[in-house]
């Protein structure tokens, strides 16, 4: 039992740097900080609605089994589903998109990604993408579908989000998106883009998380040129639609992730 002492410490000490990092990263203000992650949402009246558009969201499996402590469903439902439903809200008010009023969760194990235009992957930085998964998602993408990620930070996660996506694509390059690029002029005007924080934030007297000091807004195309996949990095639009309600979350950041929201399922809609 001597023997393994040193190493039991070792891992006893790491536990508790790890505590403190996610106790920072959750409530930098403690007793101060106004948000609190909430699961619950109101089924909408019109939830069964026959429309033109829904939101989907990507279920897949995490990193290492690096589920968040704070959601036993893993790292792709973050946010979920109050962010999907308020989002939507706003783009039934701001386009002509016949949106239905609640999300749909998508998982890879199955075929039913190839019903949807456009999808959502949140905290891609921690996905972790089977052979069979990348198969399936290169394919739905060359067949004219679309993947928007968000929501992961800093050079760490960047890396373990191109793990995966390297499988996907592994003859394609993810570069910068031009700023004359038809899908930040497809409905908004987005030249003057910035980025926009998460409220692990608050209060939001830095807008970066890690070592994500800058927004990056990254794609891949395909032959034709059309986008297929938009990763949006060092960013965080989801929380930003999830807390667009709140007073304490600034409007500027709200204001600007819906706009990004709705080019980017604008584009998917119609290239």
């Amino acid at each position: 039992m001597r023997k393994f002492r040193p190493l039991i410490i070792a891992l006893l000490l790491g536990l508790l740097v790890w505590s403190a990092l996610y106790a920072q990263r959750r409530t930098r203000r403690g007793m101060d900080f106004p948000f609190q992650e909430s699961e619950d949402a109101p089924m909408p009246n019109d939830a069964d609605e026959k429309t033109e558009f829904a939101f989907a969201r990507l279920k897949y499996p995490n990193w290492k089994s690096n589920d968040r402590m704070w959601s036993m469903r893993g790292s792709w439902s973050i946010d979920y589903p109050k962010a999907d439903r308020q989002f939507v809200q706003g783009v039934r008010r701001l386009s002509r998109l016949h949106v239905r009023s609640v999300e749909h969760v998508v998982d890879l194990e199955s075929d039913e990604i190839f019903n949807w235009p456009w999808i959502y992957a949140v905290e891609a930085g921690h996905w972790d993408l089977t052979d069979a998964q990348c198969k399936k998602l290169r394919e739905y993408l060359l067949k004219g579908g679309f993947i928007m990620t968000d929501d992961f930070h800093g050079s760490m996660e960047w890396d373990i989000f191109m793990l995966s996506m390297k499988r996907v694509f592994p003859d394609r390059e993810m570069v910068d998106i031009p700023n004359r690029d038809p899908i930040f002029q497809v409905v908004y005007d987005l030249d003057k883009r910035f980025q926009v924080p998460g409220i692990v934030n608050y209060p939001f007297d830095q807008t970066y998380e890690y070592d994500g000091v800058k927004d990056n807004w990254r794609g891949i195309y395909d032959d034709k040129g059309r986008l297929m996949v938009g990763a949006c990095h060092n960013m965080d639009l989801g929380d930003a639609w999830e807390w667009a309600d709140s007073p304490q979350y600034p409007e500027r950041y709200a204001s600007l992730a819906y706009r990004i929201g709705i080019n980017y399922i604008i584009y998917a809609m119609s290239h």
